[in-house]
């Protein structure tokens, strides 16, 4: 059984939040969320969050055991990126790039993934 949580839009770089994700990729659940809990990184705070839902559904929908539930993908892709300008001297301006990402967790009952 594999359930997976996704959010879009995510005002964060997908390269910061490929950092954390790359920390709790294919961990228990319980291990997953501590390293989670006391990461500095700006993007454990979203990876948690989608991690959580992930666990919620897994509970709620297939009746898991959390206990038993392991980290078996995360993936970060890039989303749409905002484009913005700056004024600078003689006239001219710079593009200002904000970018976002897309976070998808899936937790299963096995280690590995199948």
């Amino acid at each position: 059984m594999q359930v997976r949580s996704v959010t879009k839009y995510v005002r964060l770089s997908a390269q910061k939040c490929r950092l954390v994700a790359d920390q709790i990729r294919l961990l228990p659940v319980e291990k997953a969320l501590e390293v989670l809990e006391f990461s500095n990184k700006k993007g454990s705070i979203p990876v948690k969050k989608v991690l959580d839902s992930a666990i919620a559904n897994a509970e709620h929908n297939e009746g898991a055991d959390i206990d038993e539930l392991w980290v078996s993908q995360v993936m970060v892709d890039e989303a749409p990126t905002m484009r913005r300008m700056r004024a600078r001297a003689k006239g001219r301006g710079s593009r200002i790039l904000k970018r976002n990402c897309h976070i998808t967790v899936s937790v299963s009952d096995e280690p590995r993934p199948s």
